[in-house]
């Protein structure tokens, strides 16, 4: 099995952190942990690159990271802090002549048409994105040599897809997952799991409901992320946590 490297390219919540306008603690730390982009990762092997999610800090989490080819986008929802940043996949475009693909699920697929008109409108604008729209549901599919097998969670009622790649799992964006889609997430090396805050929150894990599911379903390792500024303090909430779970921070890489 060959090796996968994930890079965090955002761990932080719809407004990322700092909030605009925000005086509290974490929002005015020096501690760059504290800084949190838009939830996102980069999986990628020798061959093949491709992002899970381009939310509004698409084009800046690139920069940052240096990342100079794109194989493809594959998106767990339809929220705007998730998709916004689409549009950026041009410069790929004009780099090397490809259109991106982008895989997706059909509600997905509805909300870049609404999002992104332009992109499918008959009569296209010069220079706008090019993609090619890659549709799946509940069976696995492979994007070079790395294979994606999607969870079905839930963000209180809408539908989200996490993702397993050999023994690590994302779940981003979430606050149920079903007994059966459990069984998908035992045991893993290393799961990656959404904790928004410490109190209790409609379409998101809480700290300690992560962690309670962290403990069910025994990683190696486990990471949080999909951070507000409301969990806290990176220094402060670190010290919490159990020896196998840490706080993801931004451009945090793992080997898989």
């Amino acid at each position: 099995m060959q090796q996968i490297k994930i890079t965090f390219l955002g761990t932080g919540t719809s407004q990322g952190v700092p909030i605009i306008a925000c005086n509290c603690d974490v929002c005015t730390s020096s501690n760059p942990f504290d800084n949190r982009l838009r939830s996102s990762i980069l999986v990628e092997d020798d061959v093949t690159k491709v992002v899970i999610d381009s939310g509004p800090d698409f084009r800046q989490q690139l920069l940052r990271q240096k990342v100079k080819t794109l194989n493809a986008v594959v998106f767990t929802h339809e929220h705007k802090d998730h998709i916004a940043g689409l549009d950026e996949v041009k410069a790929f475009n004009y780099l090397y002549k490809m259109r991106m693909p982008v895989y997706v699920t059909k509600r997905v697929e509805e909300a870049l048409h609404r999002e992104f008109a332009y992109i499918f409108a008959e009569e296209k604008y010069p220079g706008i994105p090019e993609i090619d729209v890659i549709n799946f549901d509940n069976d696995s599919f492979n994007i070079g040599n790395i294979k994606f097998e999607p969870i079905n969670v839930l963000h209180y009622k809408l539908p989200v897809k996490g993702f397993k790649i050999n023994s690590f799992a994302y779940i981003t964006d979430a606050n149920f997952i079903s007994e059966e889609e459990k069984l998908k997430l035992k045991n893993l090396d290393v799961l990656v799991l959404n904790a928004l805050r410490l109190e209790q929150h409609l379409s998101h894990f809480t700290l300690n409901q992560a962690l309670e599911l962290i403990k069910e379903l025994t990683p190696k390792k486990a990471y949080l992320t999909h951070i507000s500024h409301q969990l806290g303090l990176h220094t402060t909430v670190s010290d919490l946590l159990p020896s196998n779970v840490e706080l993801a921070v931004d451009g945090l890489q793992i080997i898989i």
